[in-house]
Protein backbone atom coordinates (compact mmCIF):
# COMPACT_ATOMS: atom_id res chain seq x y z
CA UNK A 1 0.00 0.00 0.00
CA UNK A 2 1.52 3.17 -1.25
CA UNK A 3 0.95 6.70 0.99
CA UNK A 4 1.47 10.42 -0.78
CA UNK A 5 2.93 13.62 0.14
CA UNK A 6 2.76 16.71 -2.00
CA UNK A 7 5.83 19.37 -2.90
CA UNK A 8 4.01 22.70 -3.71
CA UNK A 9 5.11 24.56 -6.06
CA UNK A 10 4.86 27.95 -7.60
CA UNK A 11 4.03 28.55 -11.75
CA UNK A 12 6.35 31.23 -13.06
CA UNK A 13 7.01 33.26 -15.95
CA UNK A 14 8.99 35.88 -17.86
CA UNK A 15 7.77 37.47 -20.92
CA UNK A 16 6.04 33.62 -21.32
CA UNK A 17 9.34 31.70 -20.73
CA UNK A 18 7.47 29.55 -17.87
CA UNK A 19 8.98 27.46 -15.33
CA UNK A 20 7.86 25.54 -12.63
CA UNK A 21 9.84 26.61 -9.08
CA UNK A 22 10.35 24.98 -6.01
CA UNK A 23 11.61 26.43 -3.01
CA UNK A 24 14.36 24.20 -1.59
CA UNK A 25 14.86 26.54 1.39
CA UNK A 26 12.02 24.83 3.01
CA UNK A 27 11.22 21.88 0.77
CA UNK A 28 13.77 18.96 -0.79
CA UNK A 29 13.83 17.68 -4.03
CA UNK A 30 15.53 14.40 -4.38
CA UNK A 31 15.91 13.54 -8.21
CA UNK A 32 15.30 17.17 -10.22
CA UNK A 33 15.79 15.72 -13.50
CA UNK A 34 12.59 13.21 -13.28
CA UNK A 35 11.00 15.90 -11.78
CA UNK A 36 11.24 18.22 -14.63
CA UNK A 37 10.24 15.76 -17.02
CA UNK A 38 7.31 14.75 -15.28
CA UNK A 39 6.41 18.39 -14.55
CA UNK A 40 6.70 20.31 -17.22
CA UNK A 41 4.33 18.01 -19.24
CA UNK A 42 1.80 20.26 -20.57
CA UNK A 43 -0.80 17.87 -20.63
CA UNK A 44 0.14 15.40 -18.11
CA UNK A 45 2.09 17.68 -15.64
CA UNK A 46 2.03 21.16 -14.66
CA UNK A 47 3.47 22.68 -17.92
CA UNK A 48 6.24 24.82 -18.30
CA UNK A 49 9.60 24.93 -20.41
CA UNK A 50 11.31 23.51 -17.32
CA UNK A 51 11.87 23.06 -13.41
CA UNK A 52 13.72 25.82 -11.35
CA UNK A 53 14.81 24.60 -8.10
CA UNK A 54 15.39 28.01 -5.12
CA UNK A 55 18.44 27.07 -3.31
CA UNK A 56 20.37 28.28 -0.10
CA UNK A 57 23.84 29.17 -0.87
CA UNK A 58 27.09 30.21 1.27
CA UNK A 59 28.29 33.02 -1.34
CA UNK A 60 25.67 34.84 -2.70
CA UNK A 61 22.28 35.57 -1.81
CA UNK A 62 21.05 32.19 -2.96
CA UNK A 63 21.43 29.69 -5.88
CA UNK A 64 19.15 28.68 -8.57
CA UNK A 65 19.21 25.01 -10.70
CA UNK A 66 17.74 25.06 -13.64
CA UNK A 67 15.96 22.08 -15.63
CA UNK A 68 14.68 21.69 -19.08
CA UNK A 69 11.27 19.88 -20.12
CA UNK A 70 13.76 16.98 -21.37
CA UNK A 71 15.38 16.41 -18.01
CA UNK A 72 18.79 18.07 -19.01
CA UNK A 73 20.57 20.68 -16.70
CA UNK A 74 21.05 24.24 -18.10
CA UNK A 75 23.75 26.51 -16.80
CA UNK A 76 21.65 30.08 -16.98
CA UNK A 77 18.27 31.01 -17.88
CA UNK A 78 17.50 34.48 -18.01
CA UNK A 79 13.86 34.72 -17.90
CA UNK A 80 13.72 32.05 -14.82
CA UNK A 81 16.59 34.75 -12.81
CA UNK A 82 14.19 37.58 -13.07
CA UNK A 83 11.61 34.97 -11.43
CA UNK A 84 13.92 33.72 -8.46
CA UNK A 85 14.45 37.02 -7.67
CA UNK A 86 10.69 37.96 -7.41
CA UNK A 87 10.03 34.62 -5.18
CA UNK A 88 13.12 35.57 -2.86
CA UNK A 89 11.66 38.99 -2.27
CA UNK A 90 8.11 38.08 -2.18
CA UNK A 91 8.49 35.53 -0.24
CA UNK A 92 10.74 36.78 2.09
CA UNK A 93 13.98 34.68 1.45
CA UNK A 94 15.61 38.65 1.26
CA UNK A 95 14.58 41.72 1.79
CA UNK A 96 17.45 42.92 -0.34
CA UNK A 97 16.24 45.39 -3.34
CA UNK A 98 19.73 44.35 -4.99
CA UNK A 99 20.62 40.62 -4.60
CA UNK A 100 23.11 37.80 -6.02
CA UNK A 101 22.57 34.49 -7.30
CA UNK A 102 24.80 32.07 -8.02
CA UNK A 103 23.87 29.58 -11.18
CA UNK A 104 25.62 27.65 -12.73
CA UNK A 105 27.39 30.33 -14.97
CA UNK A 106 28.95 32.28 -11.92
CA UNK A 107 27.08 34.47 -9.66
CA UNK A 108 24.44 37.07 -11.16
CA UNK A 109 23.43 40.77 -9.59
CA UNK A 110 19.95 41.36 -9.88
CA UNK A 111 18.24 44.54 -8.89
CA UNK A 112 14.85 44.82 -8.40
CA UNK A 113 11.82 47.00 -9.46
CA UNK A 114 8.36 46.79 -6.98
CA UNK A 115 4.67 48.14 -7.10
CA UNK A 116 2.56 47.31 -3.88
CA UNK A 117 5.54 45.56 -2.02
CA UNK A 118 5.96 43.28 -4.97
CA UNK A 119 8.59 42.54 -7.78
CA UNK A 120 7.20 43.05 -11.10
CA UNK A 121 9.86 43.49 -13.42
CA UNK A 122 14.19 43.21 -12.80
CA UNK A 123 17.57 44.09 -14.88
CA UNK A 124 19.79 41.07 -14.39
CA UNK A 125 23.70 41.52 -15.30
CA UNK A 126 24.24 38.82 -17.51
CA UNK A 127 27.84 39.41 -17.79
CA UNK A 128 30.33 39.19 -20.45
CA UNK A 129 29.32 37.21 -23.47
CA UNK A 130 32.11 34.70 -24.76
CA UNK A 131 33.15 34.60 -28.30
CA UNK A 132 35.68 31.84 -28.98
CA UNK A 133 34.63 28.56 -30.03
CA UNK A 134 36.13 26.80 -27.17
CA UNK A 135 33.99 28.77 -24.73
CA UNK A 136 30.56 28.36 -26.95
CA UNK A 137 31.70 25.47 -27.27
CA UNK A 138 31.95 25.08 -30.97
CA UNK A 139 33.94 23.06 -32.94
CA UNK A 140 36.68 24.47 -35.03
CA UNK A 141 39.85 26.49 -34.40
CA UNK A 142 39.37 26.82 -30.53
CA UNK A 143 40.53 30.78 -30.73
CA UNK A 144 38.25 31.74 -33.65
CA UNK A 145 35.13 33.58 -33.08
CA UNK A 146 32.06 32.13 -35.03
CA UNK A 147 30.64 35.62 -36.53
CA UNK A 148 28.60 35.74 -39.62
CA UNK A 149 29.97 31.87 -40.51
CA UNK A 150 27.91 29.44 -43.07
CA UNK A 151 26.55 26.00 -41.03
CA UNK A 152 25.25 23.28 -43.68
CA UNK A 153 21.86 22.31 -42.18
CA UNK A 154 21.08 19.34 -44.35
CA UNK A 155 20.73 20.94 -48.13
CA UNK A 156 20.97 24.15 -47.37
CA UNK A 157 23.25 26.97 -44.89
CA UNK A 158 22.81 29.36 -42.93
CA UNK A 159 24.70 32.49 -41.89
CA UNK A 160 25.21 31.75 -38.12
CA UNK A 161 26.71 34.35 -35.02
CA UNK A 162 27.56 32.26 -32.24
CA UNK A 163 27.68 33.63 -28.63
CA UNK A 164 27.90 32.20 -24.95
CA UNK A 165 26.38 33.80 -22.55
CA UNK A 166 26.62 30.96 -19.55
CA UNK A 167 25.24 28.79 -22.47
CA UNK A 168 25.64 28.58 -25.84
CA UNK A 169 23.53 30.56 -28.42
CA UNK A 170 23.20 30.50 -32.11
CA UNK A 171 21.13 33.52 -33.94
CA UNK A 172 20.36 33.62 -37.07
CA UNK A 173 19.10 36.98 -38.93
CA UNK A 174 16.36 36.81 -41.66
CA UNK A 175 15.02 39.29 -43.82
CA UNK A 176 11.21 38.17 -43.06
CA UNK A 177 8.99 37.03 -40.06
CA UNK A 178 10.36 34.45 -37.93
CA UNK A 179 6.85 33.70 -37.04
CA UNK A 180 7.05 32.44 -41.02
CA UNK A 181 10.34 30.36 -40.30
CA UNK A 182 10.13 26.48 -40.12
CA UNK A 183 11.65 26.50 -36.72
CA UNK A 184 10.09 23.86 -35.30
CA UNK A 185 12.24 21.77 -38.50
CA UNK A 186 15.19 23.53 -38.50
CA UNK A 187 15.96 24.29 -34.91
CA UNK A 188 16.19 20.91 -33.29
CA UNK A 189 18.64 20.25 -36.22
CA UNK A 190 20.83 23.23 -35.29
CA UNK A 191 20.63 22.11 -31.74
CA UNK A 192 22.15 19.02 -32.60
CA UNK A 193 24.55 19.68 -34.71
CA UNK A 194 27.85 18.09 -34.74
CA UNK A 195 29.60 21.46 -34.77
CA UNK A 196 28.13 22.27 -31.16
CA UNK A 197 29.11 19.60 -28.81
CA UNK A 198 27.36 20.33 -26.02
CA UNK A 199 23.97 21.25 -28.10
CA UNK A 200 22.94 24.60 -28.75
CA UNK A 201 20.13 27.30 -28.55
CA UNK A 202 19.22 28.48 -31.50
CA UNK A 203 17.38 32.15 -32.33
CA UNK A 204 15.96 33.29 -35.91
CA UNK A 205 15.72 37.48 -35.85
CA UNK A 206 14.28 39.90 -38.19
CA UNK A 207 16.13 43.42 -37.58
CA UNK A 208 13.26 46.30 -37.68
CA UNK A 209 15.55 49.04 -36.83
CA UNK A 210 19.27 49.75 -35.76
CA UNK A 211 17.80 49.49 -31.90
CA UNK A 212 14.49 46.72 -32.72
CA UNK A 213 14.22 43.07 -33.33
CA UNK A 214 11.58 40.50 -33.61
CA UNK A 215 12.90 37.06 -32.75
CA UNK A 216 11.86 33.13 -32.06
CA UNK A 217 13.76 30.63 -29.75
CA UNK A 218 14.05 27.24 -30.14
CA UNK A 219 15.62 25.94 -26.59
CA UNK A 220 18.01 23.86 -26.01
CA UNK A 221 16.29 20.96 -24.47
CA UNK A 222 12.78 22.32 -24.38
CA UNK A 223 11.63 23.14 -27.83
CA UNK A 224 10.20 26.36 -29.11
CA UNK A 225 8.98 28.93 -26.23
CA UNK A 226 7.92 32.39 -26.20
CA UNK A 227 11.26 34.00 -24.18
CA UNK A 228 14.61 33.69 -23.76
CA UNK A 229 16.41 35.81 -21.80
CA UNK A 230 20.09 34.92 -22.66
CA UNK A 231 19.11 34.26 -26.53
CA UNK A 232 17.97 37.79 -26.29
CA UNK A 233 21.26 39.18 -24.57
CA UNK A 234 23.30 36.54 -27.32
CA UNK A 235 20.76 38.40 -29.72
CA UNK A 236 22.23 42.23 -29.07
CA UNK A 237 26.04 41.07 -28.90
CA UNK A 238 25.53 39.19 -32.29
CA UNK A 239 23.57 41.77 -33.88
CA UNK A 240 26.12 44.90 -32.63
CA UNK A 241 29.09 42.15 -33.93
CA UNK A 242 27.54 41.69 -37.29
CA UNK A 243 26.74 46.24 -37.66
CA UNK A 244 22.99 45.20 -38.02
CA UNK A 245 21.85 46.54 -34.56
CA UNK A 246 23.22 49.20 -32.19
CA UNK A 247 24.31 48.03 -28.20
CA UNK A 248 20.92 48.93 -27.02
CA UNK A 249 18.16 47.49 -28.45
CA UNK A 250 14.13 46.37 -27.58
CA UNK A 251 13.61 42.36 -28.52
CA UNK A 252 10.17 41.93 -29.35
CA UNK A 253 9.79 37.48 -28.87
CA UNK A 254 6.18 36.41 -29.34
CA UNK A 255 5.37 36.36 -25.17
CA UNK A 256 6.73 39.71 -24.31
CA UNK A 257 9.17 42.42 -24.58
CA UNK A 258 12.80 42.35 -23.39
CA UNK A 259 15.33 45.62 -23.19
CA UNK A 260 19.15 44.69 -23.72
CA UNK A 261 21.82 46.63 -23.49
CA UNK A 262 25.73 45.93 -24.34
CA UNK A 263 27.75 48.05 -22.14
CA UNK A 264 30.85 49.74 -22.76
CA UNK A 265 32.62 47.33 -19.84
CA UNK A 266 31.47 44.17 -21.86
CA UNK A 267 28.57 43.18 -19.89
CA UNK A 268 25.43 42.61 -21.25
CA UNK A 269 22.20 43.65 -19.27
CA UNK A 270 18.78 42.37 -19.51
CA UNK A 271 15.70 43.95 -18.38
CA UNK A 272 11.88 41.97 -18.44
CA UNK A 273 8.77 41.13 -16.21
CA UNK A 274 8.88 38.52 -13.63
CA UNK A 275 5.11 37.18 -13.04
CA UNK A 276 3.56 35.04 -10.61
CA UNK A 277 0.99 32.46 -12.47
CA UNK A 278 -0.33 30.26 -9.42
CA UNK A 279 0.54 27.95 -6.56
CA UNK A 280 -0.23 23.95 -6.35
CA UNK A 281 0.89 20.74 -4.49
CA UNK A 282 2.42 17.93 -6.99
CA UNK A 283 1.96 14.56 -5.44
CA UNK A 284 4.26 12.74 -4.52
CA UNK A 285 4.61 8.42 -4.28
CA UNK A 286 6.96 6.77 -1.56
Amino acid sequence: MSTRRTLPFVKMHGAGNDYVFVDCFRHRVSNPARLARLISDRHFGVGGDGLILILPCRNADLRMRIFNADGSEAEMCGNGIRCVAKYAYDHGLTHKRVMTIATGAGIKTIRIVTARGKVVRATVDMGVPALRRRDIPMTGDPESNAIAVALPVGNDKYEVTCVAMGNPHCVIFIKDDPSEFPLEWIGPQIECHPAFPKRTNVHIVQRLSESEVRMRTWERGSGITLACGTGASAVCVAGALTGRTGRSILAHLPGGDLRIEWRADGHVFMTGPAVESFTGLWPLRR
